[in-house]
């Protein structure tokens, strides 16, 4: 009889880092998606460096992408922008091109 390969363990959410570990978290810039009520999403931006202005970050993401937006403070995570409707794109384009920051950095979630 042969052996059967696929039943082999194997984690997808494996590079989550489900240990708790936040320094490796901190390290990327996480854009995310929310669903809200019924086809209304949020987009939620956490990890960006202490080098950017968070309120003038949000003001530039509001200005060019035409949506509202807030900073919200948490204590685990920091603080985090929040903007409407699905910008994950935009956002990743905009940090890439003007931000200079190195793609490898972000990390897109959802859908």
């Amino acid at each position: 009889m042969s052996d059967i390969q696929n039943l082999q363990a194997y984690d997808p959410f494996a590079d989550l880092g489900d240990s708790g570990d936040t320094a490796e978290q901190k390290d990327y810039i996480h854009i995310r998606i929310q669903q809200r009520n019924g086809r209304k999403t949020l987009t939620t931006i956490q990890g960006l460096p202490k080098t950017f202005d968070q309120k003038r970050m949000l003001k530039i993401f509001k200005k060019d992408f035409a949506c509202n937006g807030t900073l919200v403070e948490d204590e685990e995570l920091g603080s985090v922008i929040q903007l409407q409707g699905d910008q994950r794109t935009k956002v990743h384009t905009l940090l890439t091109t003007e931000g200079g920051i190195d793609r490898r950095q972000i990390k897109i979630h959802g859908f």
